[in-house]
Protein backbone atom coordinates (compact mmCIF):
# COMPACT_ATOMS: atom_id res chain seq x y z
CA UNK A 1 0.00 0.00 0.00
CA UNK A 2 0.75 3.35 -0.99
CA UNK A 3 2.14 5.68 2.17
CA UNK A 4 1.79 9.33 1.67
CA UNK A 5 3.41 11.79 4.38
CA UNK A 6 2.47 15.64 4.54
CA UNK A 7 4.37 18.03 6.54
CA UNK A 8 5.04 21.64 6.22
CA UNK A 9 2.12 23.09 8.05
CA UNK A 10 1.62 25.42 10.91
CA UNK A 11 0.57 28.68 11.92
CA UNK A 12 0.89 31.65 9.57
CA UNK A 13 -0.92 35.62 9.71
CA UNK A 14 -2.86 36.35 6.97
CA UNK A 15 -0.57 37.36 3.54
CA UNK A 16 1.48 34.57 5.03
CA UNK A 17 3.06 31.73 2.83
CA UNK A 18 3.47 28.10 3.41
CA UNK A 19 5.20 25.39 1.78
CA UNK A 20 3.31 21.73 2.11
CA UNK A 21 5.29 18.48 1.27
CA UNK A 22 3.61 15.01 0.44
CA UNK A 23 5.89 11.99 -0.13
CA UNK A 24 5.02 9.11 -1.25
CA UNK A 25 6.18 5.25 -1.18
CA UNK A 26 5.07 4.18 -4.39
CA UNK A 27 7.49 3.06 -6.97
CA UNK A 28 5.04 3.70 -9.64
CA UNK A 29 4.79 7.61 -7.82
CA UNK A 30 4.62 8.72 -11.57
CA UNK A 31 1.62 7.08 -12.64
CA UNK A 32 -0.43 8.87 -10.31
CA UNK A 33 -2.66 11.97 -10.31
CA UNK A 34 -1.84 13.48 -7.26
CA UNK A 35 -4.07 16.27 -5.09
CA UNK A 36 -4.51 18.41 -2.02
CA UNK A 37 -7.63 18.11 -0.52
CA UNK A 38 -8.84 20.33 2.59
CA UNK A 39 -11.22 19.67 5.01
CA UNK A 40 -12.18 22.74 7.47
CA UNK A 41 -14.24 21.83 11.34
CA UNK A 42 -18.08 21.46 10.28
CA UNK A 43 -17.57 21.53 6.49
CA UNK A 44 -17.24 18.53 4.12
CA UNK A 45 -13.78 17.71 2.21
CA UNK A 46 -12.62 19.55 -0.45
CA UNK A 47 -10.19 19.99 -3.34
CA UNK A 48 -7.78 22.26 -3.57
CA UNK A 49 -5.39 21.17 -6.43
CA UNK A 50 -4.46 18.07 -8.47
CA UNK A 51 -1.46 17.45 -10.91
CA UNK A 52 -1.87 14.84 -13.12
CA UNK A 53 1.37 12.75 -14.38
CA UNK A 54 1.86 14.62 -17.47
CA UNK A 55 2.26 17.93 -15.16
CA UNK A 56 -1.19 19.16 -15.59
CA UNK A 57 -1.91 21.38 -12.79
CA UNK A 58 -5.84 22.15 -11.81
CA UNK A 59 -7.16 24.23 -8.56
CA UNK A 60 -10.17 25.75 -7.08
CA UNK A 61 -11.41 29.28 -7.79
CA UNK A 62 -11.12 29.57 -3.95
CA UNK A 63 -6.98 29.30 -4.38
CA UNK A 64 -6.48 30.06 -8.29
CA UNK A 65 -3.43 32.67 -7.98
CA UNK A 66 -2.42 31.97 -5.18
CA UNK A 67 -1.38 28.94 -4.70
CA UNK A 68 0.61 26.44 -6.78
CA UNK A 69 0.78 22.80 -6.75
CA UNK A 70 4.15 20.80 -8.31
CA UNK A 71 5.56 17.45 -8.33
CA UNK A 72 9.27 15.87 -8.87
CA UNK A 73 8.59 12.40 -9.82
CA UNK A 74 12.21 11.51 -8.98
CA UNK A 75 11.92 12.75 -5.26
CA UNK A 76 8.30 10.97 -5.29
CA UNK A 77 7.44 14.68 -3.95
CA UNK A 78 4.62 17.06 -4.74
CA UNK A 79 4.17 20.13 -2.86
CA UNK A 80 1.91 23.01 -2.71
CA UNK A 81 2.94 26.25 -2.71
CA UNK A 82 0.51 28.74 -0.50
CA UNK A 83 0.46 32.66 -1.09
CA UNK A 84 -1.55 35.47 -0.19
CA UNK A 85 -2.90 33.32 2.83
CA UNK A 86 -6.55 34.32 4.20
CA UNK A 87 -8.22 32.91 7.12
CA UNK A 88 -11.07 31.09 5.22
CA UNK A 89 -7.51 29.11 4.07
CA UNK A 90 -7.78 27.44 7.75
CA UNK A 91 -8.26 23.78 7.28
CA UNK A 92 -6.39 20.15 7.64
CA UNK A 93 -4.68 19.70 4.29
CA UNK A 94 -4.78 16.33 2.95
CA UNK A 95 -2.62 14.52 0.05
CA UNK A 96 -4.21 12.28 -2.32
CA UNK A 97 -2.79 10.14 -4.75
CA UNK A 98 -4.94 8.50 -7.41
CA UNK A 99 -4.95 6.24 -10.62
CA UNK A 100 -7.81 4.97 -11.80
CA UNK A 101 -9.89 3.28 -9.15
CA UNK A 102 -7.63 2.95 -6.81
CA UNK A 103 -6.84 5.89 -3.90
CA UNK A 104 -4.43 6.76 -1.13
CA UNK A 105 -5.21 9.42 1.60
CA UNK A 106 -1.93 10.58 3.80
CA UNK A 107 -3.14 11.60 7.51
CA UNK A 108 -3.14 15.81 7.00
CA UNK A 109 -1.45 18.19 7.92
CA UNK A 110 -3.18 21.65 10.19
CA UNK A 111 -2.77 24.80 8.17
CA UNK A 112 -4.37 28.06 10.55
CA UNK A 113 -4.36 31.16 9.41
CA UNK A 114 -4.86 33.93 11.59
CA UNK A 115 -5.92 37.30 10.59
Amino acid sequence: QVQLVESGGGLVQAGGSLRLSCAASAVTFSFYTMGWYRQAPGKQRELVATINSGGNANYSDSVKGRFTISRDNAKNTVLLEMNSLKPEDTAVYYCKANYVRITYWGQGTQVTVSS
